[in-house]
C-alpha cells in the first residue's frame, strides 16, 4: 500500500457475483470482465459510478465493456459505509440498453 490509506474492505460481492452469473449465465469473459471490475472497488470505489437518489450512500454504475451483443449490460450497486472503508454489495444485473 503505497499511499499510506488502506484499502477498502468488500462484502457479499461474491454472493451476488454468484447469484448473478447462476441467472444469467454470461460467458467466461463477461464473467472476467465483471469479476476484474468487483475486484477494483478495494482501491476505489467511487470511480465511474454515481450516487443513487434518495440513497446518499448507495452508488450504482454501469460495467466498462460488459455489454453482451444482446443490447444488454451489466451494473452494480452497492453501499459505502466511510466511517468502516467498507463496499457492501447491493446487486449486480444485467439490464437492457439503455440505461
Amino acid at each position: 500500500m503505497v499511499s499510506g490509506v488502506r484499502p477498502w474492505t468488500l462484502e457479499n460481492f461474491l454472493e451476488r457475483f454468484d447469484a448473478w452469473a447462476e441467472l444469467q449465465c454470461p460467458t467466461q469473459d463477461l464473467r472476467c470482465i465483471v469479476m476484474n471490475w468487483i475486484m477494483t472497488r478495494d482501491e476505489d470505489p467511487y470511480q465511474g459510478v454515481r450516487r443513487e437518489g434518495g440513497h446518499p450512500n448507495l452508488w450504482v454504475g454501469r460495467i466498462p465493456n460488459s455489454r453482451d451483443g444482446f443490447g444488454h449490460v451489466v451494473v452494480c450497486s452497492y453501499w459505502i459505509k466511510e466511517s468502516s472503508r467498507t463496499v457492501s454489495c447491493n446487486l449486480v444485473s444485467t439490464l437492457s440498453l439503455p440505461l
